[in-house]
C-alpha cells in the first residue's frame, strides 16, 4: 500500500467539518422545510470519507474522481436543503460548503498533475479543469445568495438569471442580433481591415509611420463614454452610430500592433530577401507579414472584446427600442436585475465565442509560429 499522501484542502475540509459539527444544525430552527438528520449525516459522512480516501495513496485519477462526485454531491444536497429556507442558513451550512470547495479545489490539483497520452483526453482533461472552476462560482454565488438572504434586487442568484434567459429567449435574441450580428460585427470588419491596411501603408511611407503613431497612442486613450455620443449625432440612432464606435474602438490597436509586427521580422532575414533581390511586395507577403501574423492576431482578439463593449455602452447614447446596451439601462431602471444579468450572461457567452473563433483561427494558420507550438 502507498504512504499517506497529506494535502492541506483535505485536512483542512476534516478540520472545517469538525467545526460545522460543533455549530449543528445547518438550518435554522423553525423554517418551513428543514433538513432531515439523515441528509445531514450524508454531507458529512461524505466529506470525511472522501477526504480520507485522498490521502491513502489512490492513483491520481481514482482520488480525482472521488473528489468529483464527492464535493459536488454535497453542495447538491446544501443547495437543495437551502432552497425554501432562504436566509436561515447557519455558520455549519457554510462551512460544510467551504469543506466541499477545499476537495473540490483537491480534485483539480489532481487533474492538473494529469499527464493523459490521448488526444481526445488532453482535450477532455483543458476542458474539463475551467469548467469545475466555473461550476463552483456558481454554486458558491447561489449558496451565498439564498444562504445569507441577501436581497433579490442587490445580487440574483444563478438560478433566477437561468430562468429569465430561458423565459426571455425572443427578447435576448432580438438584442443579440441588433448589437452583435449588426453593429459589433460591422463595425469590427470596417475598424480591423481599415486599421490593417492603413498599418501596411505607414510601414511603406516613413512620413506616414511617424505622423500616424503618435495620435493612435493618443487615439487608444479616449473615453468611449465621450465618443459614443458624438457617432450618435453624427450617424444616427441606430445600429450604424455604435459601429461607427466600434470602428474608433478598434482602428487604433490593429494599426499600433500590425506596425509593430512588421518591424519583428530579424534583419538576417530581410538580407536575406535582398540578397535574392525580392521586391518590397515579396518581402512583404513572404516574410513580413508572416512574422506579423501573431501581432494581427493579438490585436484581433483584444478587437473582439472591444467591439462588444463599445457597442453596448453606445446603445446607453440612443438606439431603437432594441439592443442589448439599450436592455440593460432600461430594465435596471425598472428594477428588473434579472434580465439586466441576463444580458450580462449573454454579453459574456458572445463575447467568449467571438474570442475563442479568433483564437482558434489564429492556431490553426500559426501552427508554425513558436508560440503556437509552445501552447
Amino acid at each position: 500500500m502507498k504512504p499517506l499522501q497529506y494535502s492541506w484542502q483535505s485536512v483542512a475540509a476534516l478540520l472545517l467539518c469538525i467545526a460545522a459539527a460543533l455549530n449543528f444544525p445547518l438550518i435554522a430552527a423553525g423554517t418551513a422545510d428543514p433538513m432531515s438528520p439523515g441528509i445531514s449525516a450524508v454531507i458529512f459522512f461524505m466529506i470525511i470519507v472522501s477526504s480520507f480516501l485522498s490521502q491513502v495513496g489512490l492513483p491520481p485519477a481514482i482520488g480525482a474522481a472521488i473528489l468529483f462526485l464527492a464535493s459536488h454531491e454535497v453542495a447538491w444536497l446544501l443547495l437543495t436543503a437551502i432552497t425554501g429556507n432562504e436566509g436561515a442558513a447557519r455558520p455549519s451550512f457554510f462551512l460544510l460548503l467551504a469543506a466541499a470547495w477545499l476537495l473540490a479545489w483537491r480534485c483539480v490539483s489532481l487533474l492538473s498533475d494529469l499527464r493523459p497520452h490521448s488526444r481526445f483526453a488532453k482535450t477532455a482533461l483543458r476542458l474539463l479543469i475551467p469548467a469545475i472552476f466555473g461550476a463552483w462560482i456558481l454554486i458558491i454565488w447561489e449558496a451565498a445568495t439564498r444562504g445569507a438572504g441577501i436581497p433579490f434586487i442587490i445580487l440574483p442568484p444563478p438560478s433566477a438569471i437561468a430562468v429569465r434567459i430561458a423565459s426571455s429567449l425572443p427578447i435576448l435574441a432580438d438584442d443579440v442580433r441588433q448589437t452583435i450580428f449588426k453593429a459589433v460585427i460591422a463595425g469590427y470588419a470596417i475598424g480591423c481591415i481599415s486599421g490593417f491596411l492603413v498599418a501596411i501603408l505607414a510601414d511603406r511611407f516613413a512620413f506616414l509611420r511617424r505622423g500616424l503613431m503618435p495620435i493612435g497612442n493618443l487615439a487608444s486613450a479616449l473615453p468611449i463614454i465621450g465618443v459614443a455620443p458624438i457617432m450618435v449625432m453624427w450617424f444616427g440612432f441606430d445600429w450604424q452610430s455604435k459601429a461607427a464606435v466600434v470602428v474608433v474602438m478598434t482602428f487604433f490597436p490593429m494599426l499600433v500592433n500590425t506596425v509593430a509586427g512588421l518591424a519583428a521580422s530579424g534583419a538576417m532575414e530581410r538580407d536575406l530577401m535582398r540578397t535574392y533581390a525580392s521586391s518590397y511586395t515579396q518581402t512583404l507577403f513572404k516574410l513580413r507579414l508572416p512574422a506579423a501574423a501573431p501581432f494581427i492576431f493579438n490585436a484581433l482578439k483584444i478587437n473582439s472584446t472591444l467591439a462588444l463593449i463599445g457597442a453596448i455602452v453606445a446603445e446607453f447614447f440612443g438606439t431603437p427600442i432594441v439592443g442589448m446596451g439599450f436592455r440593460i439601462s432600461t430594465e435596471i431602471g425598472r428594477m428588473n436585475v434579472d434580465m439586466v444579468w441576463a444580458e450580462i450572461t449573454v454579453a459574456a457567452i458572445a463575447g467568449s465565442v467571438f474570442y475563442g473563433v479568433v483564437a482558434l483561427v489564429e492556431r490553426t494558420t500559426t501552427f508554425w509560429h513558436p508560440s503556437s507550438r509552445g501552447g
